[in-house]
């Protein structure tokens, strides 16, 4: 407790600093890279003062200790008018469609035994048909990699383990990968070995593909021919490679899969000791930080997954078709409840609607009506990095508290992976972690509670909105206020539909004609 009122003193004497008065008028003039300066020191002002000078980004952030990336976000760009193409959504494929065609109604009891106890059986149902890209793309412009989070306006929220262990049914605990490099020839040896291809069929494949990996639908076909040749070991592998590779391991090319995941295969009595929604967190949070730079232009990961979240916490935003309601479920993955319906709203039409999006928009807590067939695992409150292969990513949930049905408080820096040495070791010995995470705080006694003084902190180092209001507005933006609110997901709904229309009007309380409308949206609130 005593950092984080370190942090709130240092930033409350920072915002202190500006509000005063400049003895001399200046002109300061934003760079090419849309950032304030510091300004050059007049003869005689001493450095003490320089240093008090504020410098940070037009709208956030303005203490850029936390966002150091922010020069390269799509954000920054956003903010001035720039597009990251003629196309403002990304690329974003889905394999929804064609895993629908390839997986079968029912595998062969030899190959459904060893699918079931790898941990992946449920990706074979969990897929959206389509994916809507400008909703995807709305929200990948608010993730920010530094924090692993996405940065609302009112606050800090992230996909967590626990919404990939509801979402997906993927185990959250085991081990982590480490794999080894595989070369074009090691990738022939692989398919060989463990796919039972010919070896000129192997050295065929692999260089039409120009470098380790292999494709999808080849993947398939080697599935097909194997099981009907009874040769279970080798269909088994072929169907969960071209599986992962379809859904959680899925790269920017849309069409092949890193031939280095057949290695996961090997032992396939083995392979269930993995942690598979860390693998899929650990690479969706990857392509996350990739597609939030401005010249970056695709998506690759999960995009599922993603969709599938926001369908759960921001139940006004984006068009979603509801297979069943959660009541009725019987035991599926959550992200099977939902359905894909094409939007009519473009990723430029949402970000107004996100940027005005309020605590009470937000269902904090969407899986405690799912947990008697996912009971919430304590590990899912560990901070620190994960690892999947080469890649590493810092897991922070005391940056979403409220996620957790906790108090949000200004949370720690951000861990710097680069300098973990033992994130196995830590892995395994969670709990100190989980005390630190949630030894600061105390459970919520409303669903968004933040301490004192967390949006005024929130709204220096972030970058909470992507449109300004006006292009003349000032370099301020405001912290907002917000009342509890109503707690039912019902009535919150129809606040923020009442809201959301008094605002396209432009309407004011005073105003005769939309009296009933306002009196309405009081109820609302209440209930």
């Amino acid at each position: 407790m005593s950092q984080t009122c370190s942090i709130l003193t240092h930033f409350t004497s920072s915002s202190s600093l500006i509000g005063q008065a400049s003895p001399k008028a200046l002109v300061r003039r934003r760079g090419a890279d849309g950032r304030i300066p510091v300004r050059t020191l007049d003869r005689g002002a001493s450095s003490s003062a320089a240093a008090a000078e504020p410098t940070g980004y037009p709208g956030g952030s303005y203490d850029t200790s936390l966002l150091v990336k922010y020069e390269h976000h799509v954000a920054r760009h956003i903010w001035f008018g720039e597009e990251r193409g003629p196309k403002k959504e990304l690329k974003v494929a889905g394999h929804g469609l064609k895993l629908n065609s390839r997986v079968p109604l029912a595998l062969p009891p030899q190959m459904e035994s060893w699918v079931s106890r790898s941990g992946l059986a449920s990706l074979q149902r969990t897929s959206l048909n389509k994916i809507d890209t400008n909703l995807v793309s709305a929200f990948v412009e608010r993730w920010h990699l530094e924090t692993s989070s996405f940065h609302m306006p009112f606050g800090e929220m992230s996909i967590t383990l626990d919404d990939v262990a509801c979402l997906l049914h993927l185990p959250i605990r085991g081990i982590f990968w480490s794999p080894q490099d595989v070369t074009e020839e090691l990738a022939v040896e692989l398919a060989v070995d463990y796919l039972g291809v010919s070896q000129s069929q192997a050295q065929s494949h692999v260089r039409s593909c120009r470098g380790s990996y292999y494709k999808l639908e080849w993947l398939y076909d080697i599935f097909v021919h194997h099981r009907a040749a009874s040769s279970w070991a080798y269909a088994t592998r072929a169907y969960l490679l071209m599986l992962v590779g379809s859904t959680i391991f899925a790269d920017k090319t849309f069409t092949l899969v890193e031939a280095r995941y057949l290695l996961l295969f090997r032992d396939l009595d083995g392979c269930s000791g993995y942690s598979w929604g860390a693998a899929a967190l650990v690479t969706l949070y990857r392509y996350l930080g990739d597609a939030s730079m401005y010249s970056c232009k695709q998506l690759g990961g999960y995009p599922t997954l993603l969709q599938c979240w926001i369908h759960e916490y921001f139940p006004t935003v984006g068009k979603r078709g509801e297979n069943w309601n959660p009541a009725g479920n019987c035991g599926l993955p959550r992200a099977m409840r939902w359905s894909y319906r094409q939007g009519v709203l473009k990723v430029d039409d949402l970000r107004p609607i996100l940027d005005e999006l309020t605590p009470t928009d937000v269902i904090w807590r969407p899986f405690e009506d799912h947990r008697a067939w996912r009971v919430f695992d304590e590990i899912c409150l560990y901070m620190g990095c994960l690892k999947w292969g080469e890649t590493v990513v810092p897991y922070l949930p005391d940056r979403c508290l409220r996620q957790f049905g906790y108090r949000q408080y200004v949370p720690s820096p951000p861990l710097d992976c680069m300098m973990a040495t033992d994130i196995d070791v830590d892995w395994i010995s969670y709990h100190q972690s989980v005390v630190d995470v949630i030894g600061s705080s105390s459970v919520a006694t409303t669903p968004s509670e933040v301490v004192d003084g967390y949006l005024e902190w929130y709204y220096r180092v972030s970058h909470p909105r992507l449109v300004p209001p006006h292009r003349d507005a000032p370099r301020e933006v405001p912290v907002p206020v917000y009342d509890a609110g109503p707690s039912d997901p019902d009535w919150a709904r129809v606040s923020t539909l009442i809201r959301r229309y008094l605002r396209q009007v432009n309407a004011e309380e005073e105003d005769p004609q939309f009296s009933d409308l306002f009196e309405a949206l009081h109820i609302s609130r209440s209930h």
